[in-house]
């Protein structure tokens, strides 16, 4: 770790672009998926990290530009993972059940590990063992501190071990705690319905046949109509037990959640505009989109891809006393590297949205 003290912006949380800051060597495992590549490029333009090494087994020596072609002006190669470097910060980008596995040694390399896989974001081992197939070291899970800020920041500050939330967990954990920290659930949690549509980079780089593209255009396929994984995380960290299910859609990058509740006692438009300013009014990620004007009225993929931003919002439902919540993030970013940086730079001490601050594009293509 080298650096200087940095001077602060009050307004952004960003450092002056004339001052130092501290920064950390940071290595990236499992380097040439798609998670990989975003974690390359958000690492390669933040002013706290320097990365030193990214791994891959099948493009061992490859430039890193070879599988992320935004990425040709890094100059970085793939290396094996068998010999990590000694870094501040390790990123794993692997797929499910290597991280628990090589936790050890990742520890022998580093001083914080990051993973963004689910082998650390569910804290019981007993969750894995119903929705997984167990765990290998369930010695970290209580180590472990879960990624999102937004549910969990007053435990990062100094965390070695951060865990990374799923995506579609992310969407759905963001439009819904408005609701659980307002206590207007009550009974009514089992009640809850969520309807998530996500785009074909949640399959991965080797996402096979159904991620193809003939395959995978035009479609609006359920994939996981009951028993999601990502429903032990919500019910983990909102204590909900909700009704949940996933659909693939025509689209790369992007997770919307639709969330239908039912609620106790009947809420007003204020009360809900208070839930939700009551979250996340002093948050630098977050949004509240709820039926303003324009074209783009409620939260959306579009909107937000390639940013660490989530849109959150939502509409009243008189007659039937229905609150349907809407949330949407880029699945890559905020639902998986932009969340990983955001948590590391807490943990570290680091300013909070130091690297982060890509507002996005309008007009785009898909997302």
């Amino acid at each position: 770790m080298t650096g200087a003290d940095a001077t602060l912006d009050s307004e952004t949380g960003a450092t002056t672009a004339d001052a130092a800051t501290e920064t950390y060597t940071a290595s990236v495992v499992g380097a040439t998926g798609f998670t990989g590549g975003e974690l390359l490029r958000l690492l390669a333009g933040h002013p706290g990290f320097e990365v030193v090494q990214a791994t891959s087994r099948s493009a061992d020596n490859m430039t890193v530009g070879r599988s992320h072609p935004n990425l040709r002006g890094l100059d970085l190669r793939f290396s094996a993972p068998d010999d990590l470097e000694s870094v501040d910060v390790l990123f794993s980008a692997t797929p499910h059940g290597v991280s628990m596995d090589r936790i050890d040694a990742y520890f022998e390399a580093a001083d914080t590990v990051v993973d963004l896989s689910a082998d650390f974001r569910l804290p019981q081992a007993a969750a894995y063992d119903e929705w997984y197939d167990g765990h290998a070291a369930p010695a970290f899970l209580e180590r472990a501190e879960y990624a999102l800020p937004e549910l969990n920041r007053e435990n990062l500050p100094g965390a070695d071990l951060i865990a990374g939330g799923g995506c579609n967990a992310t969407a759905t954990i963001l439009g819904l705690k408005p609701l659980v920290d307002a206590g207007v659930l009550g009974s009514a949690a089992g009640d809850v319905v969520v309807d998530v549509k996500v785009g074909s980079s949640e399959g991965g780089a080797g996402g096979g046949a159904a991620s193809s593209h003939p395959e995978r255009s035009g479609v609006v396929r359920p994939y996981a109509p009951t028993g999601h994984r990502h429903e032990a995380e919500i019910e983990a960290y909102l204590g909900l037990a909700v009704s949940f299910t996933v659909h693939a859609v025509d689209m790369v990058r992007g997770a919307s959640a639709t969330c239908h509740v039912f609620p106790d006692e009947p809420l007003s438009k204020a009360d809900l505009w208070s839930a939700f300013r009551g979250a996340y009014a002093d948050e630098p990620f977050m949004r509240i989109v709820a039926g303003g004007g324009g074209v783009y009225r409620y939260p959306e993929p579009k909107s937000v891809a390639g940013t660490n931003y989530g849109e959150v919002g939502f509409e009243l439902d008189p007659g039937n006393e229905r609150v349907v919540v809407f949330s949407a993030i880029d699945n890559m970013t905020k639902g998986s590297a932009g969340q990983a940086v955001h948590a590391a730079n807490i943990a570290l001490g680091l300013p909070e949205t130091a690297g982060l601050g890509f507002e996005g594009l309008h007009p785009v293509g898909s997302p």
